[in-house]
């Protein structure tokens, strides 16, 4: 049994050729500058692709997908030229949000963590001896 199927070995050649012939051959003012291939998934008898992208300013997204619908037949042919693949497969781009979604995260953690006060937090803030319980009070340290 093999640990990595043709699927995916075939799923990484077309993430790279298509990142250089979108990069590279693409001529379309709509498509952003700022385009990446997140992934690709192929299903195992290679007919279809799923291409998931991501661009950095989502306001140039809806163009973006414009773009690739358009371009998708030389897409395929370039591939089919550059791929040893008796048949190409179909191509499906999705928006991939997964980025947008961790910076989301990301931010809201940050401000968690930054407006979170407990009362651990606002005993540190008084001295030894205003604190209940200190050894002070402790009738055992009294001589």
């Amino acid at each position: 049994m093999k640990d990595f199927p043709r699927s995916y070995r075939v799923a990484d050649q077309i993430q790279q050729e298509l990142s250089g012939l979108i990069r590279h051959s693409l001529k379309d003012p709509r498509l952003s500058p700022m385009l990446t291939i997140t992934s690709v998934d192929v299903t195992r008898d290679l007919s279809f692709a799923r291409v998931y992208y991501s661009v950095m300013n989502s306001e140039e997204r809806d163009d973006t997908q414009r773009a690739l619908e358009r371009s998708v037949g030389y897409l395929r042919r370039q591939l089919g030229s550059a791929l040893s693949l008796r048949v190409v497969p179909q191509l499906q781009f999705h928006y991939d949000s997964s980025i947008e979604d961790g910076a989301r995260m990301s931010a809201l953690i940050d401000q968690a963590v930054s407006s979170n006060t407990t009362d651990a937090d606002t005993d540190a803030g008084q001295s030894m001896s205003e604190q209940p319980g200190t050894d002070d009070d402790n009738p055992a340290n009294k001589h």
